[in-house]
């Protein structure tokens, strides 16, 4: 594999583990449905995230 191909690579991997592309995800979508509010800071991202988490928890067996 080409080492740019590789960083690039590794680059996603971790944006996806960490949540930073969830963020932005998120930030774009809320920007295209609701131009006129503010988006979320990171802070109230995370918060909004594991408070749905809880009101939605999910079983898992493995």
């Amino acid at each position: 594999m080409h080492p740019r191909r590789l960083l690039a690579a590794v680059r996603w991997y971790l944006r996806e583990v960490s949540g930073d592309a969830a963020y932005e995800r998120h930030c774009e979508r809320h920007r295209r449905e609701n131009p006129d509010r503010p988006s979320p800071t990171r802070r109230e991202y995370e918060a909004w995230r594991r408070r749905r988490r809880e009101e939605t928890p999910i079983c898992r067996c493995c």
